[in-house]
């Protein structure tokens, strides 16, 4: 149940082509290449594994410059193993995601997506299916909730998800607070994603995602609660390119 959960979360998330104000991401990103984030992650207080998120490099997809992310969440819970891996290409300006790779116990897909056609391919099987003008996918969601503006009380409601019939998302940003992680105390703001799908940021799950108050916006934590217990991602490392 946990691989699946990890597999539609979106962690399934998506960009803009919407219905409020999100603007585009302008001017420096608070990320770069050489990027690598990693996680010990728990289900309720017990050690299950460990999470990682990279930007490994930049690359061209059909002629277009992209980001090329890594989300990785390994570990186990009682006698099941979980290994999920996800893998983003999106472009370096708007953010939209033009394909990305998941790979499970069970799964592996691969997406295509052609933002002006609004739609995307499976697995190379040439049927079009709907979705989006400014599509997100579960890794580089991850990447767009860092560029967001961030104000207590705001909610930003977005149609980025790749599933066109899912939208809209709505990221509320909830509270301030400080808080502690093995990475260290961070003062954050308390971001509530939700999408109409399942997965981590389902409205069962009530996620919440702690984002640094500082230029990076760093994610220093994500809590979902899941069937079997409740997930957390907490922040243990953060490297950056010399």
């Amino acid at each position: 149940m946990l691989d699946r959960a990890l597999r539609l979360t979106a962690l399934a998330l998506p960009l803009l082509a919407a219905t409020a104000a999100a603007p585009a991401p302008n001017g420096r990103l608070p990320f770069q290449v050489g990027e690598r984030l990693t996680y010990d992650a728990k289900i309720n207080a017990i050690s299950a594994g460990k999470a990682s998120l990279s930007v490994e490099g930049l690359e061209t997809v059909r002629g277009v410059g992209t980001f090329h992310a890594i989300f990785d969440v390994r570990g186990r819970v009682l006698f099941k193993k979980f290994a999920n891996h996800y893998e983003s290409w999106f472009d370096t300006t708007s953010l939209v995601t033009l394909r990305h790779l998941q790979k499970t116990d069970d799964v592996d897909k691969k997406y295509e997506f052609f933002p002006a056609q609004k739609m995307y391919v499976k697995n190379n099987d040439g049927i079009e299916n709907p979705s989006v003008s400014m599509p997100l996918d579960e890794a580089s969601f991850l990447f767009y909730l860092r560029t967001i503006p961030l104000e207590v009380g705001k909610t930003l409601t977005v149609d980025r998800y790749y599933h066109a019939a899912k939208n809209p998302i709505e990221i509320s940003v909830v509270r301030r607070e400080r808080i502690k992680v093995p990475a260290g105390e961070f003062d954050a703001f308390v971001l509530k994603p939700v999408i109409k799908s399942n997965g981590l940021f389902s409205v069962k799950s009530d996620a919440e995602v702690w984002v640094a108050n500082d230029a990076a916006h760093t994610i220093l934590k994500l809590r979902s609660r899941l069937p079997l217990g409740t997930l957390y991602l907490e922040l243990r490392t953060i490297e950056q390119p010399n």
